[in-house]
């Protein structure tokens, strides 16, 4: 059985050699020689790229690809997957959080155990409190938008059988979101615990802009419950309007002479404008996401590759 790690890089030109040489270090421990390591850099703007051209021209095992522009980490997964020529492949970060030594707990429930993806799960994360906050949030998207189990934990640690990596291939859309594809094709899935490392080197890569554009590709792509949501407010705030308006007539029928106030009629123009321009916002969106697709915008654009050609002709 051969076996494909998939590594979306970015500002990791200090960290890199050292996931290698675990991923490497492990395979031989498991007795297994037959993998490929599939590197992706996301035109990071450090010299990450400088390493993988090294590590691909030291092990011919190591598939490298270049992005001619940054495309996101989920983007960078794709483009991996388009690659892959195993029967397993595993996903995992650059930056050495997620341990490589530990992957063979998520083999062993993919290969074993007969499960389509084996998520790690984390006891004790070594995130930053905003990191935290933010996957807790995609934690609730998920749930929602996108019905995930609220008992699964999903992470971009995890191993997946091949069919579901072609399976998720078939998505030609310019805003790739891993996790829905995942879900959108089998809910055969379980969790692993593994430990969680402390960052040696440099902060995330993920500001509140990029968390903000990732739920928005996760619902907007993958979801139309926000449009059905708008919907129901919608007639909700209308029937409300209504029985306000009975209420404004019944009154002033009662005391005719009482004086209105103009602040409370201000205040729901405003709530009921704001709630309109909301909507609108929401329902653009998904209108420009359909027009950017329509134009055969890209997932991603590969600007160099390293060894595929040496890694074809192995198998």
């Amino acid at each position: 059985m051969r076996f494909s790690f998939v590594i979306p890089c970015y500002r990791s030109e200090k960290t890199l050699d050292k996931v290698i040489e675990e991923i490497q270090a492990k395979m031989s421990e498991m007795n297994h020689q037959d993998y490929e390591i599939i590197l992706v850099n996301d035109c990071s703007p450090d010299d990450t790229w400088g390493v993988i051209r090294r590590l691909c021209n030291d092990n011919k095992n190591i598939i490298g690809i270049n992005h001619a522009k940054n495309f996101g980490q989920h983007a960078a997964l794709m483009a991996g997957f388009h690659f892959v020529s195993g029967d397993v492949v595993v996903c995992l970060d650059d930056d050495g959080q997620t341990p490589a030594n530990e992957v063979d707990k998520l083999l062993a429930k993919v290969i074993d155990e007969d499960y389509d993806v084996a998520y790690a799960e984390y006891a004790h994360k070594q995130h930053s409190g905003f990191r935290n906050w933010g996957s807790h949030v995609n934690k609730v998207m998920t749930e929602v938008m996108l019905g995930k189990p609220k008992e699964l934990y999903i992470s971009s640690y995890f191993a997946a059988k091949r069919y579901i990596v072609d399976e998720m291939l078939n998505y030609k859309g310019a805003y790739p979101y891993v996790i829905g594809l995942v879900l959108r094709t089998t809910r055969n899935i379980c969790n692993v615990e593994v430990n969680h490392r402390e960052r040696t080197e440099g902060a995330s890569g993920y500001n509140f802009k990029k968390l903000l554009g990732l739920w928005m590709n996760g619902f907007t792509s993958f979801s139309i419950l926000p449009l059905r949501i708008a919907s129901y407010g919608g007639s909700a705030i209308a029937c409300i309007g209504f029985i306000y308006a009975l209420y404004v007539i019944i009154r002033k029928i009662v005391a005719p002479t009482e004086y209105l106030g103009w602040s409370s009629t201000m205040a729901v123009l405003l709530i009921l404008g704001g709630l309109i321009l909301l909507v609108l916002g929401l329902i653009g969106e998904y209108v420009g996401r359909i027009f950017i697709s329509i134009n055969n915008s890209p997932q991603y654009v590969i600007k160099n590759i390293i060894n595929y050609d040496s890694v074809e002709n192995k198998n």
